[in-house]
């Protein structure tokens, strides 16, 4: 991406615009990539049988959110979860009462709605959480931020504008000292990056659908993940923790860059080149991938937004195969510790990234 395109990016998310104003999106190369050359007719029919999965895990479930079997409920997040599985509806051209999924769309904005806490007196307005739920905690927050952005951005509607202004504002006042988040909905002196990026990626998708975003909150998240980066080019958990430095953490501190504004500078590229590396060692020691998922679909992203489309096409065709061959007949993924819904919603939205018209995901 030209310098141009790279300041005046940054220029937009950082602009500050008055709340409800609609704001411009950044430039984006969308069309100067052929989406067919990545998506294949096997593709979008495991894409057709994942949504058809996802569809019938939440009429089980009967509010909104998405079932889980009952061997699978030590480690639901059903927050999270829920909220992933909107976003890959979303991505296949879904939107609340609109598509071929509308109704699916529809249910989850209400779970999502009924899970905000717009209590003018409470310490946590904003936070959009699930009584039980354990595991998805500011994780969760961040997924279903997202998904609300995206959904008001192609709705308008006041009662998602409402909830979304507060969980924007939630995220804002819970960054920590150091410019990360941490697991709690407060600012604390613990943070971390997989919660960053999450949260980044709202306060982007926030500010795209022309919601105000504080840009000191945007600038310090972002000298944060840059500090995050190792001797070895990949990037930690946390700061200092080079013992946990991976390629799914690097391609989580690209993704984070690139809701930033930042795109293609030296940092990104030379990050680019050290994520190959582990990948290729991994691949010589047979190291086993911890939280596939997560890695799968931080690196689908990192890869796509990168001007130098060979990196995408060096990653996904293979990557695409093998989702498409390891598909289920019922249309879902195991082996997840998270589960068969989060894995098949994950999934989903991989496959789906080369032609979405989720904002998000656009180059």
């Amino acid at each position: 991406m030209s310098a141009l395109l790279v300041s005046t990016a940054l220029a937009v998310l950082l602009a500050g615009r008055d709340a409800g104003t609609a704001a411009p999106r950044a430039p984006r190369l969308q069309d100067e990539l052929p989406r067919a050359e990545f998506t294949t007719p096997e593709a979008q029919r495991a894409r057709a049988r994942a949504l058809a999965y996802l569809a019938a895990a939440q009429e089980r479930a009967g509010d909104g959110s998405f079932a889980v079997t009952d061997v699978e409920r030590e480690n639901y997040a059903p927050l999270g979860v829920s909220a992933l599985a909107t976003l890959a509806f979303l991505a296949d051209g879904n939107a609340p009462g609109r598509g071929p999924h509308g109704a699916v769309v529809e249910r989850a904005l209400e779970y999502l709605l009924r899970h905000t806490d717009l209590s003018p007196e409470s310490t946590r307005r904003g936070y959009i959480s699930v009584q039980g739920d354990g595991l998805s905690r500011t994780h969760g927050h961040g997924f279903a931020t997202l998904a609300l952005a995206e959904i008001y951005g192609s709705t308008s509607q006041e009662r998602v504008r409402a909830a979304l202004v507060a969980a924007v504002q939630r995220i804002e006042q819970s960054q920590g000292s150091e410019g990360g988040w941490e697991y709690e909905p407060y600012a604390v002196p613990a943070h971390e990056g997989s919660v960053t990026v999450c949260h980044v990626q709202a306060l982007r998708a926030a500010h795209d659908a022309g919601i105000q975003v504080d840009p000191e909150v945007v600038r310090r998240a972002e000298e944060y993940v840059r500090r995050l980066q190792a001797p070895n080019g990949l990037f930690c958990y946390t700061l200092g923790d080079t013992r946990r430095a991976s390629a799914a953490l690097a391609a989580a501190a690209i993704t984070t860059l690139n809701a930033t504004g930042r795109y293609d500078d030296g940092l990104i590229l030379g990050t680019v080149d050290a994520i190959w590396a582990d990948l290729a060692l991994r691949a010589e020691t047979d190291r086993p991938i911890f939280c596939p998922e997560y890695e799968r679909l931080y690196l689908a992203q990192a890869f796509w937004q990168i001007s130098d489309t060979s990196h995408f096409r060096r990653w996904f065709e293979e990557e695409r195969n093998r989702l498409v061959r390891t598909q289920e007949d019922d249309g879902s993924w195991r082996g997840s510790r998270f589960g068969s819904v989060y894995a098949t919603a994950v999934n989903c939205l991989v496959l789906s990234i080369p032609d979405s018209d989720l904002p998000i995901f656009q180059r």
